[in-house]
């Protein structure tokens, strides 16, 4: 157990500290403050090695830019494509809080169901993080990236999985009580950014089924970092670590997806 110490009448005394689950089961998060495992990382490093300074990157449900609240700078700074790339453009059915995002170069207000608001061919990369589980019709992400992506071009897709113990309990619980849930278990986590969810695409044979109909060549995993959403309880956290080094891939928490359009 880590200590401080502490003087008190002319003697270093040592006063222990707790640690989080975190840091009792991913020792290596005291360095920098992620795990090895860490998904956001995981994602955006995959993410980072596609983008090329000429690209056009489409950051689609963009949101007001959470990430750049991020107290870890190097997760902070793989987020940030601004810079990375020619034009980060986002697009986002909520414009009051789009308009406000710091990680673009330019919004394009999107309506729910709708059209991109960008030519055809006209993009190398769309990034989707954590939007797909909460669009009435998914379907349209993939036909949309396929007329907007120049050919060659990347579609880049995190969403939860609605076969993992996260996307169960989420279904489980009415949209009512999402913020309310949420804020027990991932206290930093701000109501705005909390929105209904739908699942209505969110198997890894759903995502790879589209993608092939629609024209990408594309990796479609299952991947589970440290459970954060089970901080709560230390028996809890305990069961999710067996989870996340056990858990056959179909059942992991998040589906990472990349596709290359032919």
């Amino acid at each position: 157990m880590r200590t401080n110490l502490t003087i008190a009448s002319g003697c270093v005394a040592a006063l222990p500290v707790s640690r989080t689950p975190q840091e009792i089961f991913y020792p290596e998060s005291a360095f920098g403050g992620f795990t090895d495992i860490d998904g956001t990382i995981a994602f955006y490093t995959r993410v980072n090695s596609l983008v090329q300074p000429s690209f056009r990157v489409i950051d689609h449900g963009c949101g007001r830019g959470a990430h750049s609240e991020d107290p870890i700078l190097w997760r902070r700074n793989l987020r940030a494509l601004k810079g990375k790339a020619n034009r980060v453009i986002g697009l986002d059915v909520d414009s009051d809080a789009a308009y406000g995002n710091p990680s673009l170069d330019e919004y394009h207000p999107l309506l729910p169901g709708g059209r991109f608001p960008v030519e055809d061919r006209s993009a190398n990369l769309i990034l989707s993080d954590c939007v797909l589980e909460h669009l009435a019709d998914p379907g349209r992400l993939f036909s949309e990236a396929a007329r907007v992506l120049l050919p060659g071009g990347y579609l880049c897709i995190r969403t939860p999985n609605r076969l993992s113990y996260v996307g169960l309990a989420s279904m489980a619980t009415p949209n009512r009580l999402h913020a309310k849930v949420l804020k027990k278990v991932q206290a930093e986590r701000k109501q705005e950014d909390v929105f209904p969810t739908l699942y209505r695409c969110n198997t890894v044979y759903a995502i790879r089924r589209q993608m092939a109909e629609h024209g990408f060549r594309a990796a479609v995993y299952g991947y589970e970092a440290e459970p954060s959403y089970l901080e709560f309880s230390r028996l809890a956290y305990w069961l999710g670590v067996l989870h996340q080094r056990f858990a056959p891939s179909f059942l992991r928490p998040a589906i990472f997806a990349f596709g290359r359009l032919r």
